[in-house]
């Protein structure tokens, strides 16, 4: 299926000052897709690559604001979803997104911080389930992300408790020697994609993943086409990870080889 073309990718995340992980990961995923992202910041975290100490959340109504005025300045057609603050916030954004319509909306549900911090809450769960995942295309949970948004589930049943139709779900949270991700399309998986483990803990591998795969979707790709192309980036950038801080690796985004 041929999909419309943008040159931008409008970004809903967190601001990490470590650079390994939120908006300053999509930005230089983007970037290396040659597109432009359109950054929008839902959350200031004060953290580094061993710990998160606290969240400031975006005020919805300057949120509102700076999406409105991208919104009628710049052609997008695919924004991308991260680390959301509130129950409101997310109203906010699912008011803003079913206004636009004709969005292609990929969200990686961030639950825990890389270092088992708990960055969500029940009343933050239960609204992106019935506000955001009805309005995606692509949603990217780890196997942990998964099993919170949907307790007690199978992974096949817990996937179509997600109302979306796309989902990629990630292992290597759990995975001891491979690393298994797999996708579903309407529930069915129909692809799985293996990869040897590495050695590292990674601070921000899935905010790469899904920056890349709303990039390519934005740049025309298909779904599947896009998961894999962005699985196969995301490990290269972990491949040539940096170790600049005293815990977890920064994905080297900038020298990872394209798809």
């Amino acid at each position: 299926m041929d999909r419309p073309k943008a040159d931008s990718v409008l970004v809903l995340s967190g601001l990490d000052p470590s650079g390994a992980a939120g908006i300053a990961a999509d930005i230089e995923t983007i970037n290396q897709f040659g597109l432009t992202p359109l950054p929008i910041i839902t959350l200031l975290t004060a953290q580094n690559t061993q710990k998160v100490e606290s969240l400031e959340v975006t005020k919805n109504d300057l949120l509102e604001h700076q999406f409105k005025l991208i919104d009628e300045d710049i052609h997008f057609n695919t924004v991308k979803i991260g680390l959301l603050g509130s129950s409101s916030q997310i109203i906010a954004i699912s008011n803003l997104i079913k206004n636009r319509k004709q969005l292609n909306i990929v969200l990686d549900p961030i639950l825990i911080s890389g270092s088992n911090e708990n960055l969500s809450s029940i009343e933050i769960i239960e609204a992106m389930k019935a506000e955001l995942f009805p309005l995606c295309l692509v949603l990217t949970p780890n196997l942990a992300e998964l099993n919170a948004l949907a307790p007690g589930l199978d992974e096949q049943a817990a996937v179509a408790s997600l109302n979306c139709p796309w989902v990629l779900v990630t292992t290597s949270d759990s995975s001891e020697a491979e690393i298994e991700h797999r996708l579903y399309h309407e529930a069915k998986l129909i692809q799985k994609f293996i990869y040897d483990k590495l050695p590292h803990k990674f601070h921000g591998s899935g905010c790469t993943l899904s920056s890349a795969i709303s990039a390519l979707i934005a740049s025309g790709d298909d779904v599947d086409v896009a998961c894999n192309k962005a699985l196969q980036y995301t490990y290269q950038c972990l491949l040539n990870a940096k170790k600049l801080g005293k815990m977890q690796f920064h994905p080297n985004r900038t020298s990872s080889k394209l798809i």
